[in-house]
């Protein structure tokens, strides 16, 4: 039920972290797999990781907070890969502050790529998609990545938390608005991930204490999302869409 053959997924932030997990995983289960982000030489590394497993990916140089690489990046995914029917807008960053000494300049940063660089990458998603005929087949995918940061807020996080809790709504609004056009879009709520962009700080005395606080006391692997993504994108979801789905082994509770 969760075959992806038919898949062809866009996976922004696919340079690293959960966006390579997402993409290696998307490949392995038979998805075709446009690989997005802006470090080309790391995209080149796991495009030849997956093609040496037998799979297809192409490299998709974009920068999600800019249109025109948005929309750049999707004709250069149709021309290698096919039309694209799922996307996994997974690009994001922080930037640790107290909200007194946050910049202006890095407050705009954080939101330019976590939330106005998933709404472009969705929307430009979702205009390939119903050109291509989504309303009848029924078959577009569009999961975003919001946060355990979407639902309760993280300590010195608030341009962060701010632009997950948008994401979080805007994906509803999303999936009401495009709910007759064949397109179905999700959110998945991570909870604190060992990936290269946290685990030396939850290796910290700070982070080793935000883990202890934890129900189960420990931090999760990027493998452990990788079942709902993959349902979400599958045929198999055809009747979930609108969902925000906390993904966080119960570090809200």
């Amino acid at each position: 039920m969760t075959d992806l053959t038919n898949r062809v997924v866009l996976v922004t932030g696919a340079s690293s972290g959960l966006g390579a997990c997402f993409a290696r995983d998307a490949a392995t289960n038979g998805a075709a797999v446009a690989l997005a982000a802006r470090r080309a030489e790391r995209l080149t590394e796991l495009k030849q990781e997956i093609e040496a497993g037998g799979g297809r990916a192409a490299v998709i140089e974009m920068d999600v907070a800019d249109e025109a690489s948005v929309s750049a990046g999707f004709d250069a995914a149709q021309a290698a890969l096919g039309p694209v029917n799922s996307v996994i807008a997974n690009a994001g960053m922080n930037v640790p502050s107290s909200a007194l000494g946050l910049s202006i300049a890095d407050f705009d940063t954080v939101m330019d790529v976590n939330l106005r660089g998933v709404f472009i990458t969705a929307r430009e998603a979702a205009k390939r998609m119903i050109a291509n005929g989504s309303p009848q087949s029924g078959d577009g995918r569009i999961v975003l990545v919001g946060s355990v940061g979407s639902h309760r807020v993280l300590e010195k996080l608030v341009a962060y938390n701010a632009s997950k809790a948008a994401v979080l709504m805007m994906g509803k609004a999303l999936a009401k608005e495009w709910a007759l056009k064949g397109i179905n879009v999700n959110v998945i709520c991570p909870g604190w991930i060992a990936t290269e962009l946290n685990s030396a700080w939850l290796a910290s005395p700070a982070g080793q204490a935000l883990v202890a606080g934890f129900p189960r006391k420990r931090a999760m692997q990027p493998e452990e999302l990788l079942p709902m993504v993959r349902l979400l994108l599958s045929d198999a979801s055809r009747a979930i869409t609108g969902g925000g789905f906390e993904l966080d082994d119960g570090q809200s509770l």
